[in-house]
């Protein structure tokens, strides 16, 4: 009797939380909706595939597909899209899914899930690969694609952000006094720039309530990029 006993309430647990997930997600679903409309922009709840392919050039919807836990991730999809023109300018931010695996001691295979929020800005040029972020999983990426930390003036700058890119000059044109200023005030971002996208990134999937203000916040980043950038592409 003691292992039906134990099989049934390792059932019930199981049930109780895939209902919980699932009112979870219907929930954050809503809310992602209601902030589409808010701010005029188009929505899409349902699992998309193609987005990793089509922005694989960005560290982050591709290396870390590669490189976590030493082993090739799946099931990578972007969900719960928002997209359109916000403040002048193509954005697409989304959530992110995808799956690792480990095996426990018995020789057991477990699945784990993990998630992200994803913002992306179009720009109307292209630029060559620069990543602006804290000392940590992307400087560990840069270091093993061959590219040398960039050091500039601000001591406090270089010391708390590894800025990059196999272009040295756009990257210190990209990282200049105002953009240094703004960043040392936003010490949790982490800036993609590569190809025609600007990218902001997360290491979690952010509440609804803090899109709005980062969509913000990457709106921003864009505005501190000098034009001549774009003149002369």
């Amino acid at each position: 009797m003691e292992p039906l006993i134990i099989g049934g309430f390792i059932i019930a647990v199981a049930i109780v939380v895939a209902v919980v997930s699932y009112i979870s997600a219907r929930k954050r679903r809503e809310a992602m909706a209601a902030l589409a409309a808010k701010l005029g922009l188009c929505f899409d709840p349902g699992k998309n595939w193609d987005i990793a392919k089509r922005y694989s050039f960005l560290d982050k919807l591709r290396v870390e597909s590669k490189f976590l836990s030493g082993e090739r991730t799946t099931n990578r999809y972007a969900f719960n899209i928002l997209s359109g023109n916000y403040h002048g300018h193509d954005v697409t931010v989304f959530d992110y899914h995808y799956e690792t695996y480990s095996t426990d001691s018995k020789g057991h295979r477990q699945t784990h899930h993990h998630y992200f929020s994803f913002f992306i800005l179009h720009l109307p040029a292209s630029f060559p690969e620069l990543i602006i972020g804290s000392e940590g999983f992307f400087s560990k990426i840069a270091q093993a694609l061959g590219y040398d930390d960039i050091d500039f003036e601000s001591y406090e700058f270089s010391r708390k952000f590894c800025v990059r890119s196999p272009d040295k000059k756009f990257a210190y044109d990209v990282c200049n006094a105002r953009m240094i200023e703004y960043l040392l005030s936003n010490t949790d971002l982490t800036i993609e720039i590569e190809s025609g996208a600007l990218a902001v990134s997360f290491g979690s999937r952010l509440a609804p309530e803090q899109i709005e203000p980062n969509l913000n916040r990457l709106i921003t980043v864009r505005s501190l990029l000098p034009e001549y950038l774009f003149s002369r592409r």
